[in-house]
């Protein structure tokens, strides 16, 4: 029998909703808050499945009001929900976000106690990651010691059944406890993963009193291919063992930031799974300049573009939305 197509790619995590603040009818009326569903791997998920790729949601959701939300909205986005778990032992996690003039956001998180952190190593299933061609987490899911084994579990699963293991740091210092380091459980993930992408100040955080040449080394000397760094409208920079470089982004009218990262991975994934490059061919795509530009283009493209709405899910840009940027910017 012939193995399954790889073809989809599943984000592991949270899921949980976002409440925008809207500005005040008057000054003296009270602040808004507009309710958007959210959360890293969710808004990964949704993404990828507006650029037409097939998106799989794997965590807990609550059996809340909110849950049902999330719920029904990755049915909307056509997010394939199979993996996804009920409890009625948390509610629904909440961020309440905040933004200033340039869009660029604050958060303000009710979590934990949450329904995502308590999914447990044996809630996967080890038959559906036949079809999995990329498995993507980031670090949102490593903050208590049951959903970070979890994590890594899914992790090691993954990479067993031969799928491209992607992990962006999406670091969130607000989500860990006050006395607990998260760099040593961070590195734990960064060192399972094929794919790693991080931003600026991560990259920052990761180096601490040393170098960003000396962290990029650490993550190319484990199970690391490709390391893409990000920093906003600057140009995105990217390491293989062998090479280095950088590419170019898009300029637009950024209104909110809060998923920009997101689409950026979501853009980045699906056009690898598109073009048909796994794990193992991941560092002769970026050797090649026509590829690796394709692959950059296209997850720079997703990135501007969810800047230009506001939300999460709602901020995802379409297969269309990247095609138009992309053929205006030729």
């Amino acid at each position: 029998m012939a193995a399954a197509a790889r073809t989809v790619v599943a984000c592991f995590g949270e899921a949980l909703i976002d409440f925008l603040a809207r500005p005040p009818a008057a000054p003296s009326a009270p602040r808004q808050f507009e309710e958007h569903a959210g959360g890293a791997p969710a808004n990964v998920a949704v993404g990828v499945a507006r650029l037409d790729g097939e998106a799989r949601f794997v965590g807990m959701l609550s059996r809340d009001m909110f849950g049902d939300t999330l719920l029904s909205q990755f049915a909307r986005y056509g997010v394939d929900v199979a993996q996804v778990r009920r409890t009625d032992a948390a509610r629904t996690a909440l961020a309440f976000v905040s933004l200033d003039a340039d869009g660029e956001r604050s958060f303000n998180f009710y979590r934990p106690p949450a329904a995502d952190l308590l999914f447990r190593a044996e809630d996967f299933e080890r038959a559906a990651f036949a079809d999995t061609a990329v498995f993507h987490v980031c670090s949102n899911s490593l903050t208590a010691p049951g959903i970070a084994d979890a994590t890594l579990h899914g992790m090691h699963l993954a990479a067993e059944a031969g799928a491209l293991v992607s992990f962006d740091l999406n670091l969130r210092p607000a989500l860990w406890p006050r006395d607990v380091d998260p760099a040593p459980t961070v590195w734990r993930a960064l060192a399972a993963a094929h794919l790693v992408k991080l931003s600026r100040e991560e990259l920052a955080f990761l180096a601490d009193d040393g170098t960003d040449e000396a962290v990029i080394a650490r993550l190319l000397g484990g199970a690391a291919r490709v390391v893409v760094v990000t920093d906003g409208a600057a140009p995105i920079r990217w390491w293989t063992a062998a090479a280095a470089g950088t590419a170019p982004t898009f300029r637009v009218a950024a209104v909110d930031t809060t998923a920009a990262g997101d689409a950026f991975v979501a853009g980045l994934l699906q056009r690898i799974v598109a073009r048909g490059i796994d794990r193992d061919g991941l560092v002769a795509a970026f050797a090649d300049t026509a590829m690796r530009d394709d692959l950059l283009r296209h997850a720079a493209a997703a990135g501007a573009l969810a800047t230009t709405r506001h939300g999460a899910f709602a901020a995802m840009p379409t297969a269309a939305d990247v095609r138009t940027l992309l053929e205006s910017a030729a």
